[in-house]
């Protein structure tokens, strides 16, 4: 609400101008996020300590995560709380793009904290079945397809990535599932990384940091034409949560790498990839976040592949799915599994961006 407050005022005082610049916004919002997931972040493992609120671990996973039994979990409402706080102090809130990224963030945020409170109660990782989890899901992400197609009439047109001139018209019937598909894909996908010590939070960062340019350049008319991508008025907006959203993974981060004093969850693990899920539709680039999300992509195919591969041969392709597993029980170190990770993250980021001139 700092934009409300102060923005009025540049009539008076030109300095406030700069205000109507999403992208110094952006900074601010940034700023403004990771001093409060750093700021709260010790104080929040420490609560959740005392609460013994701690990290339950399967059987079936390799024996160096039992080690891991106990760390604080849930550290996702850190970074959902410090993003949204932000992203509401910098962000115009007459903007409704901003309200339902929040909203399906926070809804996700809700399925995946219902998720991690079973885990806590039952023990050895038994939250809610695959099937309940999906059922919310889709009921959120049709929720937020019906709003955003049905009530605010947004461009259903598909823009497919280095391909200039493809760009199918979907009906409303069928964009609506497609973009509650995007969402709950790209929630679960960024479920199944999060499996080690900051690996998940740093494809998390880029992929957001794609989507900052994103949204930035399908806000701005002048850019859009420029670069022939479809201009959304007040995506723009979105850009300040995207920069939220990546201050705030960075904040979690710094108590979430290797060993970590807290891990993110479900809670967080969802948000995040629902929220990623949803500025991938509002910036009108759904077909790339499996580009800028490769790593998520490479992650969950690797679960799909061993399970049905399993299922008609009683074979495993790998050692253990998700793939990250099957690195570790090949001998790799977990801080190599990451880094490795984040670098091949970070080449799918700059191909993602590639698709804005290579087309």
């Amino acid at each position: 609400m700092l934009y409300l407050a102060l923005y009025p005022l540049h009539s008076r005082f030109p300095a406030f101008n700069v205000l109507r610049y999403e992208t110094f916004r952006s900074v601010l919002a940034g700023l403004a996020a990771l001093a409060l997931s750093l700021a709260f972040g010790p104080l929040l493992i420490e609560k959740f300590r005392a609460l013994k609120i701690g990290q339950t671990i399967r059987d079936d996973v390799p024996g160096t995560h039992q080690k891991k039994a106990g760390t604080p979990t849930m550290g996702g409402l850190l970074i959902v709380a410090s993003c949204v706080a932000a992203t509401l102090l910098l962000a115009d809130p007459a903007d409704p793009y901003i309200w339902l990224a929040i909203v399906v963030t926070v809804g996700f945020g809700a399925i995946g904290f219902a998720d991690d409170y079973l885990k806590l109660k039952r023990g050895r990782g038994k939250g809610l079945s695959g099937p309940q989890k999906l059922v919310w899901q889709f009921a959120c992400a049709l929720a937020a397809g019906v709003i955003l197609f049905g009530i605010l009439s947004f461009n259903r047109t598909l823009n497919f990535p280095f391909l200039k001139r493809l760009h199918p018209t979907l009906s409303a019937w069928l964009y609506i599932p497609f973009a509650a598909v995007v969402i709950v894909g790209s929630s679960n996908a960024v479920n199944l990384t999060d499996g080690l010590d900051g690996l998940a939070i740093g494809p998390v960062m880029t992929t957001s940091f794609c989507y900052w340019v994103f949204t930035y350049v399908a806000g701005n008319l002048k850019f859009a034409r420029y670069l022939d991508v479809p201009h959304v008025e007040g995506a723009g907006e979105v850009a300040i949560f995207c920069a939220a959203l990546i201050a705030a993974s960075m904040g979690f981060l710094w108590y979430n790498a290797y060993p970590a004093s807290m891990m993110m969850g479900d809670v967080g693990a969802l948000s995040l990839g629902g929220a990623l899920g949803t500025v991938a539709l509002l910036a009108k680039q759904e077909l790339v976040l499996p580009i800028a999300g490769g790593v998520f992509v490479l992650e969950a195919v690797s679960v799909i592949l061993q399970r049905y591969y399993y299922k008609l041969t009683h074979r495993r392709i790998f050692r253990m799915a998700p793939i990250h597993h099957h690195f570790e029980l090949s001998g790799w170190p977990e801080t190599v599994v990451v880094v490795r990770f984040w670098i091949i993250s970070i080449v799918c980021g700059l191909v993602a961006l590639s698709t804005l001139k290579l087309r």
